[in-house]
């Protein structure tokens, strides 16, 4: 059964799928990859590091594919992830892990895919209710996010309906299950999802990372409506023995006429957790401005608002984007490490998201 299949079990579905159509796949085999270095300097430096830190890192994709009749595809791919971050000259982080490891069966009706995957979903671009599955983060210039390892099913019966169903095997080897329709419709486009985690472990759900013990189940419902203006909206109740977590983001854009047009976006979180006999509530605002400068460059801005503790972070980026590789020159204005009441030794050890940082990123595509 998939609640059993572990890590290697996974990469050796795809190694069978790679020898069984070996000669099928032979003309259909692409290999791609993601390279990026950057150089971080920050104003609010722990103890006993560098004011500067660079890191490297790359993603090596391989994807094979296999035309069938009727428009069907069977398609296999694997990535995988090694990235490093130094403090001056001593190593602060090494990662090398699995990125991606799937096979897909896709027609124009259905699309079944077993492996590390990524799931995305929502409207929502920088406070998103339904960050569920994924670590995107608009901020980051490499786009890159985390995968789950899941066996997800979409059917498409009609191009105004799709409807998804997963399973989920997390790092306790536990499954959680769920499911998901979109709708689209006159005035936009609707989604409902839901999800059973049995889970008994602490969890943190979504960006913002909301610990959670024990079995819970999640609803939400989504909507986007493009317009003169676009709107949208994500609401979600995660419900547990112990707690009722209600999560709610809106927002709106409009591209402002002037130049190449200047693409205005606003959003708000809100986020009430009632515990045991407390209720704890935060909430967020966002504003995002970007702008076009001719066809190479790109300038945006994002400032976000913790409403509670009366935080701010700016993050300003300059990008340059060729056809393999971009430049990326990045501002960013933060709380310092003193602003927050945790111990320095409960933080994180990274200069980013902390004090007044220039960052610089190169990022090559292959």
């Amino acid at each position: 059964m998939i609640a059993r299949i572990s890590r290697s079990q996974y990469l050796i579905l795809i190694l069978v799928a790679f020898n069984l159509n070996i000669n099928g796949f032979a003309q259909s085999f692409s290999a791609k990859g993601q390279l990026w270095t950057s150089t971080l300097t920050s104003n609010d430096v722990p103890d006993g590091l560098s004011s500067t830190e660079s890191t490297l890192g790359y993603i090596p994709t391989l994807s094979l594919f296999k035309n069938l009749s009727n428009n069907q595809l069977v398609d296999v791919e694997w990535a995988y992830r090694l990235d490093r971050a130094y403090s001056g000259d001593s190593l602060l982080h090494n990662n090398e892990s699995h990125h991606r490891y799937w096979i897909r069966y896709s027609s124009e009706k259905l699309e079944a895919r077993l492996g590390l995957q990524k799931i995305v979903f929502g409207p929502s671009f920088v406070l998103r209710s339904l960050s569920w599955f994924d670590t995107i983060d608009l901020k980051d210039p490499t786009g890159q996010t985390d995968g789950v390892e899941a066996f997800r099913l979409r059917w498409f019966p009609s191009n105004s309906l799709s409807l998804w169903s997963w399973a989920i095997n997390n790092d306790q080897d536990t499954l959680s299950f769920g499911g998901r329709a979109e709708v689209s419709i006159n005035m936009g486009d609707l989604g409902f999802t839901y999800h059973q985690d049995p889970s008994k472990s602490l969890q943190t759900i979504g960006q913002i990372g909301i610990p959670i013990s024990g079995s819970h189940n999640r609803v939400a419902i989504d909507y986007r409506y493009d317009g003169f203006i676009g709107f949208w909206n994500e609401s979600a109740l995660i419900s547990s023995d112990r707690s009722d977590i209600i999560m709610t983001t809106v927002g709106a854009d409009y591209t402002l006429p002037i130049s190449n047009g200047i693409l205005v976006m606003a959003e708000y979180m809100s986020i009430s957790n009632k515990i045991d006999s407390g209720e704890l509530s935060q909430s967020y605002t966002a504003i995002m401005a970007s702008m076009p400068l001719g066809m190479v460059h790109q300038l945006m801005f994002i400032t976000q608002f913790d409403l509670e503790e009366n935080r701010s972070y700016n993050y300003l980026r300059w990008s340059s984007t060729y056809d393999h590789y971009s430049l990326n020159f990045i501002l960013s204005i933060s709380p310092k490490r003193a602003d927050y009441n945790i111990p320095e030794e409960d933080l994180p050890r990274s200069l980013a998201g902390f004090g007044t940082g220039l960052q610089f990123m190169f990022i090559y595509n292959h």
